[in-house]
């Protein structure tokens, strides 16, 4: 693994991925192409002479062409990744997810170049309070458009694996926090309407259970897959916790006053129920066994340790939450999405 094309790596988990590999590889060469959607900016990316980046589409079979002629590894970030957004326009992510995927497995093949795909835990659909861990054998249940979409592009890399023969690794990966993500997730969001005194949105009664996992942690299995996994196997990631959506708000909340003590209103009288979201999963959670005994990776970061990293990062770093908001319809997207939902 010497030149490596990163796909999305101007995103949240692609930025982190990119800056977490020019840290551990000293001799890596990185082509970072990305499309620069409103989630992904050029204030994510590191100053490196090792990485060069590519402003352009995955769907464009011509460039992706130019750019995996040097490289020996592809790693899979590139992706439209909020349900909601696929709920209101579903198109977007077919056409990326799936379509963009193809393109990339077309030009990998022909080459045999090495392909990591990044996925989720959102293809196993939803599971009912005692219902055991998504395995990476649980069948695929998809419930929205984006979950859809991803469980398409991971049957066409494992089709690709077993009709062509390319060297395939796929991870799973259960919800990621961290620096650097678009703050219309659930974290960064909760934590920037708590500094300026907006409305905390809670979908429903808060109580949805899903696996956080710190970005970081994330990167380094991704990176131990890489160098360790086994071609046409697939690996579930996840942080070993399952907390209520609910009490992932009260931590930030609590963090927050901790860390602001002199912040008014207090984030935690900040906290508003509304109306869920259709198809909203209730309960995710990942067996991550087989990465465990098989590679020897586990999670550093506990949730306490992670979401105290993620909020002192965004405190530290007001200059970039204040251009990422500028960007990409951010205010006008929370407005649309929240309007008819009682916030």
């Amino acid at each position: 693994m010497k030149n490596v094309l990163v796909t999305g790596g101007a995103g949240f988990i692609g930025a982190n991925f990119v800056r977490y590999l020019l840290r551990v590889e000293p001799d890596i060469r990185i082509i970072n192409l990305d499309a620069l959607t409103y989630a992904g900016s050029p204030a994510n990316l590191p100053n490196d002479p090792r990485h060069e980046f590519v402003h352009g589409d995955i769907c464009d079979r011509a460039l992706v062409d130019r750019l995996m002629r040097d490289v020996d590894t592809v790693v899979h970030f590139a992706a439209e990744s909020h349900v909601d957004r696929s709920i209101v326009g579903p198109g977007q992510f077919v056409q990326t997810n799936v379509v963009g995927t193809f393109t990339l497995l077309e030009a990998a093949r022909s080459r045999k170049i090495r392909f990591h795909h990044v996925s989720t835990d959102e293809v196993f659909g939803s599971l009912g309070p005692r219902d055991p861990a998504f395995t990476e054998t649980t069948p695929y249940d998809p419930s929205s458009p984006y979950s859809a979409s991803k469980a398409a592009s991971d049957h066409l890399v494992r089709a690709y694996h077993r009709t062509y023969g390319l060297p395939v690794t796929i991870t799973n990966c259960s919800n990621n926090y961290g620096p650097y993500q678009f703050p219309e997730k659930l974290i960064p969001l909760m934590i920037l309407n708590a500094l300026t005194g907006k409305p905390l949105p809670v979908y429903g009664d808060g109580k949805q259970i899903r696996d956080w996992l710190y970005v970081e942690d994330h990167c380094e299995a991704i990176h131990r897959v890489l160098t360790a996994g086994q071609p046409g196997e697939t690996y579930n990631v996840g942080g070993d916790n399952q907390p209520f959506n609910l009490d992932i708000v009260h931590q930030i909340c609590a963090l927050i006053e901790e860390l602001c003590p002199s912040l008014d209103p207090r984030p935690s009288t900040l906290i508003r129920f509304v109306a869920d979201r259709p198809g909203h999963d209730r309960r995710y959670a990942m067996n991550i066994t087989k990465i465990k005994s098989q590679l020897g990776w586990s999670p550093r970061h506990s949730l306490a340790t992670g979401l105290r990293a993620t909020v002192q990062w965004y405190l530290d770093h007001p200059d970039w939450v204040a251009a990422i908001q500028k960007q990409g319809g951010y205010q006008d997207w929370l407005n649309k999405n929240y309007a008819n939902r009682g916030n």
